[in-house]
């Protein structure tokens, strides 16, 4: 899995999504910088669960690390 895939499922699942950058060029260990409106109100844990959840099975096995920031548009 590379940097585009991740990017393009967590667009998918969060298609409200005003950002979305994921860096990494190893093939397991990635930045990823997620904008959402829908991340208002709601802690950090829920917000990084949101985006975890934008990668389902994807994420077993195939990632050794992902970094996770979220924010709301300003």
């Amino acid at each position: 899995m590379d940097a585009f895939e991740i990017k393009k499922l967590i667009e998918v699942g969060l298609p409200e999504a005003t950002k979305v950058e994921v860096l990494g060029d190893d093939g397991q260990h990635f930045d990823a910088f997620v904008e959402c409106p829908a991340f208002a109100g709601k802690p950090l844990l829920a917000q990084h669960k949101m985006v975890y959840a934008t990668l389902g099975d994807s994420f077993e096995g195939a990632i050794h690390a992902l970094s996770i920031k979220t924010s709301t548009p300003c």
